[in-house]
């Protein structure tokens, strides 16, 4: 695990030096494992399915973006504490919610309960347009507020140091709240609700105010991209919002808190550095979901960490994991290529590479650099690190 930590450290602790488009992506990370975090709290150690934390976190983001309009009018408040305050909003929001969506103990009940809140909120929210701003959005200003030395979050280091202050503060916290009693408790509801109630607890107010503590979170990384982004818009709060999160924390591992982290830099890789590279980004998405969910049930950070720890050959599967990946590629961006032939053409920039869609020699390529990449993966597997093991 020690691994994991070192590498959200090193995107978390980059310097200013790397510029503000590099720092841009580095707050977008540590917003989205925020937000990935707070929904491994729910589904990893309470085992609770929500298919609605756009909800939670649209909700931070109108909040934040309703207290820098506030703040625009001469309020004495400083922006720094805005996120802080939305997320405590949303708390409170996420009370009676919570307590309707945890009256069952089933985990179907509490999954429907979850998205028809979502759809509601996100249905009342084009309904009032004049509220929440419609598809144009609501836009705010974060340098116009009250600055507290010399800071007004303007430049992109500035903020950037912001996010990292609530991430590192966050991952504090959610740590030790899974060493807490109610994380412990938890994690006992989890796996026999029953047991726990015969122990004296009530599963059901357990589930509850863990739930209520995820919606804050996930409030606090809704109100940090409001910040960011400087407009927010009825999207924040669709259900596509609450799939790519519920994806990205799977990909990244439900075992352990590094696969919220390893979820939310994935999730900013893919939907902002992948989607301006190909058109096919859905795609890659869905098949990287898909395969990690068959050759690593327990995510990115289940399947590779006991690896490493047992001392296996894991640069071999890394090369082939490589390999493999880089065909694939390859062989979808022609395959996409080809539908597009006929207006742009047969040919495709790929890694600085040209392929042309029509040639049966860089298919053959492909294929072949794909069996490789298999032909290693199946090695690393029987690997007499791993038989020794």
């Amino acid at each position: 695990m020690k691994w994991a930590w070192v590498l959200g450290a090193a995107l978390l602790l980059a310097p200013a030096a790397l510029g503000s488009q590099a720092l841009g992506l580095l707050s977008q990370m540590g917003i989205a494992v925020i937000l990935c975090l707070s929904f491994w709290l729910l589904m990893g150690q309470g085992g609770m399915v929500s298919f609605g934390h756009a909800l939670y976190s649209g909700m931070g983001a109108f909040v934040a973006i309703y207290g820098m309009r506030a703040l625009e009018a001469g309020s004495a408040w400083p922006v720094a504490l805005v996120p802080l305050c939305a997320a405590l909003a949303v708390a409170v929001l996420a009370w009676p919610l919570g307590w309707l969506a945890t009256r069952h103990d089933s985990a179907m009940v509490f999954a429907m309960i979850t998205l028809g809140l979502g759809e509601l909120a996100w249905a009342i929210a084009l309904m009032l347009p004049g509220i929440f701003g419609g598809e144009a959005g609501i836009a705010a200003d974060r340098t116009t507020g009250l600055a507290r030395g010399g800071l007004n979050w303007g430049p992109a280091w500035q903020l950037y140091l912001l996010v990292l202050a609530y991430t590192a503060t966050t991952l504090a916290l959610v740590y030790g709240f899974t060493r807490t009693a109610l994380g412990r408790l938890l994690n006992a509801v989890r796996d026999n609700p029953l047991r726990v109630s015969f122990m004296g607890h009530d599963p059901r107010r357990i589930r509850h105010v863990s739930f209520v503590v995820a919606a804050f979170f996930a409030g606090l990384a809704g109100a940090l991209a409001a910040l960011f982004n400087e407009i927010v818009s009825t999207e924040v709060l669709s259900s596509h919002r609450s799939a790519m999160v519920l994806v990205f924390t799977l990909i990244g591992g439900l075992g352990s808190m590094a696969g919220g982290v390893i979820g939310g830099v994935l999730m900013v890789l893919a939907t902002v550095l992948l989607s301006s590279w190909t058109p096919a980004w859905l795609l890659y998405m869905g098949l990287a979901f898909v395969l990690v969910l068959l050759l690593m049930p327990g995510g990115i950070a289940g399947g590779w960490m006991p690896m490493v720890r047992a001392g296996l050959a894991w640069p071999l599967g890394v090369l082939a994991l490589a390999l493999g990946g880089v065909a694939a590629a390859a062989l979808l961006e022609m395959a996409y290529q080809l539908r597009l032939a006929s207006t742009l053409g047969p040919q495709v920039d790929f890694l600085g590479l040209r392929l042309d869609a029509h040639a049966i020699g860089h298919w053959s390529a492909a294929l072949a650099l794909l069996a490789l990449g298999i032909a290693l993966g199946l090695l690393s597997r029987r690997s007499p690190a791993r038989t020794a093991s």
